[in-house]
């Protein structure tokens, strides 16, 4: 029962949250932005929730851990060095004085600014509404199995967690967000180190060392940092899910709504901290899972038919029942923080840039934030939607999306803050040439593909020199237009 007792408290705590932080929504800067002055801690742990979802416990743990095992801490070492920690010291900073200077709310807005065109505003807005909703909807898929574990239906574990994600949203938004955001990142270091030690102390793992010993014995592979068979893999997921969080706007739009400048530092090695104790975590328990399965007969013969049965299946067998419980809020913590970002950044961009951009529809302040509240529990409602309804399209939507998105908006993102010399037609040559590479690199090796990952890399970082390159042999914008982008005073 420990779970229904960890689920009540965790209700109760989200339900408080709502109540205190409707009062303190005055308008629709503090509804988006909290006012722009989020104390550096909370914008580190919202930006840490934001980036780790679900997957990184069940999908990746049981899928990359297992089948790789130690090659697997070279994604840690990319999202906690590469996706946070340097994404705070490059784009923190620069983001915050930038946007705030600008008057910009979101990703495309800021765009539309900086390069002066509203069709490049409304391109991105689509890009980043088609491509994020169902990647909210991919939130619910993987976790059936971890609640059946536990006796609960997986469609009313879905119901409760879009209700509470609606509701905060709804009531408190991105200062409701954030709050939970903070309660919710607690939950999941405390789980993470729970679940490390006690799977670490199991017989079956023998402690780090013995850990390495039994990892050896069953396959030597699975103990060296980097061979022949991991390079691609697992460089190409670093490289996409560490690059990836400096161009997705769920994760930019944390950048805006810090405190100031200094606290970004602050945040930075908070963030940093979050993100290595997160995904070290998430390793360890899916290299340590081969221990429990050392081969794919081990697996069928525990009816582990997927990847994502094998970590709810080895907390049902080698942690406290408490423990297991704990994890349970873990996973749905992990999964509410990840799907309200997505839903506060698809909410804004149809009634920041579509709605008032675009149709230059004259809504006052108080009509945009009731637009954006019923858009937040619409998008909930129409994640759920997708999550339950069996769709191959949609799922390869949701595939897609991180490398798309991202490989899209980064480079007109990141060249827009430091490259004075960057034109309006180098982002459309970079933009057209992420959309070429990561669709091109679906169809030719497949959605499901090993090779994807290093695709939507690359779909990520060679933008970066079409966009320069096209730029250099194109007309710059004027010195004024400059000068009003670039000059603080």
């Amino acid at each position: 029962m420990w779970h229904y007792v960890f689920l009540a408290v965790y209700v109760a705590m989200i339900i408080g949250i709502a109540t205190v932080t409707k009062k303190r929504i005055k308008g629709v800067s503090d509804f988006l932005l909290g006012g722009r002055n989020v104390n550096p801690w909370m914008s580190a742990f919202s930006y840490g929730t934001a980036y780790f979802s679900a997957v990184i416990f069940i999908g990746f743990a049981g899928k990359m851990g297992w089948s790789f095992g130690i090659p697997t801490m070279w994604i840690v070492v990319g999202n906690t060095i590469i996706g946070s920690f340097l994404a705070w010291q490059v784009l923190g900073k620069k983001t915050r004085e930038m946007t705030q200077r600008l008057g910009a709310s979101t990703m495309p807005s800021f765009l539309e600014k900086r390069y002066k065109s509203k069709n490049l505003e409304s391109l991105t807005a689509f890009i980043i509404f088609f491509f994020l909703v169902p990647y909210s909807a991919s939130i619910y898929k993987g976790l059936n199995f971890l609640f059946e574990g536990f006796g609960i239906s997986p469609m009313n574990a879905y119901i409760l967690m879009a209700a509470l994600t609606a509701i905060y949203l709804y009531f408190g938004g991105f200062i409701a967000a954030t709050l939970a955001d903070f309660v919710q990142g607690c939950i999941m270091v405390i789980g993470v180190l729970l679940m490390v030690f006690f799977l670490g102390s199991n017989p079956e793992v023998g402690g780090f060392s013995g850990m390495l010993s039994n990892l050896s014995s069953i396959d030597p592979m699975l103990v060296t940092p980097i061979n022949e068979a991991s390079f691609i893999p697992i460089m190409g997921l670093a490289l996409l899910t560490s690059i990836g969080s400096w161009g997705l706007p769920q994760m930019i739009h944390k950048f805006y709504t810090i405190k100031s400048e200094k606290a970004a530092v602050s945040a930075k090695w908070v963030s940093t901290a979050f993100a290595f104790i997160i995904t070290f975590g998430a390793a360890y328990i899916g290299t340590v899972s081969r221990l429990f399965y050392p081969d794919a007969a081990s697996k069928a013969a525990a009816g582990l038919t997927s990847p994502d049965m094998i970590v709810p299946k080895i907390m049902e067998i080698a942690l406290p029942d408490w423990v297991a419980a704990l994890i349970l809020v873990l996973v749905i913590s992990a999964s509410m923080s990840t799907l309200a970002s997505l839903v506060l950044a698809s909410s804004s961009v149809v009634s920041i840039d579509f709605v008032k951009g675009r149709l230059k529809t004259d809504l006052s302040d108080k009509n945009t934030m009731i637009l954006m509240r019923l858009l937040c529990v619409l998008f909930v409602v129409l994640s759920f939607i997708l999550a339950i309804v069996p769709n191959s399209y949609v799922l390869s939507l949701m595939a897609l999306s991180w490398g798309l998105v991202s490989g899209c908006l980064l480079a007109p993102y990141f060249l827009g803050l430091y490259w004075k010399r960057t034109t309006k037609e180098g982002v459309w040559a970079g933009i057209t040439s992420a959309l070429a590479i990561m669709l091109g690199g679906a169809y030719y090796f497949g959605i499901n593909s090993v090779y994807m990952p290093a695709v939507g890399s690359l779909a990520m970082i060679a933008p970066i020199f079409v966009v320069m390159a096209v730029s250099l042999i194109t007309k710059p914008f004027e010195r004024e237009h400059i000068d009003y982008i670039f000059n603080k005073k």
